[in-house]
């Protein structure tokens, strides 16, 4: 049993597309165990994409994620974060192919609708910072 962190970003949520994106991780057989809506604050935003502080798009990053409220998610499943990654589809949209949520629903690099943890150790960091520990079902 593993359990990861996906998050349907401000253009997902805007676009009302959080109910099918949540339809397809039930569908598939994964389970919820933690879901809330919010507007991130900046700071979360930030040690949410540390990894990407150094790069140029990293400022523009952040202020697209705090433009609007988020669904955060946490869902469990064997191999739940591969699994995740693979409904997701590539990040750049010509490689995201059809069947995929970004192959089905964006066009662009930047506002791309989801985020999925990539590793057990992200995955974590994560739900860690999401989520307090009384916030997710056992």
């Amino acid at each position: 049993m593993e359990r990861t962190y996906i998050m349907v970003k401000p253009d997902g949520v805007a676009r009302r597309l959080s109910g099918e994106i949540i339809r397809r991780f039930e569908n598939r057989g994964l389970r919820l165990v933690g879901l809330k809506m919010l507007v991130p604050n900046r700071a979360t935003a930030e040690k949410h994409y540390a990894v990407h502080s150094e790069k140029p798009f990293f400022g523009e990053l952040v202020d697209f994620v705090t433009s609007g409220p988020v669904v955060a998610m946490v869902w469990e499943g064997p191999d739940a974060i591969q699994l995740g990654r693979q409904m997701i589809g590539a990040t750049k949209p010509l490689q995201a192919v059809p069947g995929t949520i970004r192959g089905d629903y964006t066009c662009d690099m930047m506002s791309n609708l989801i985020h999925g943890s990539d590793a057990p150790e992200t995955a974590a960091e994560e739900i860690a910072l999401w989520f307090q520990s009384g916030e997710l079902l056992d």
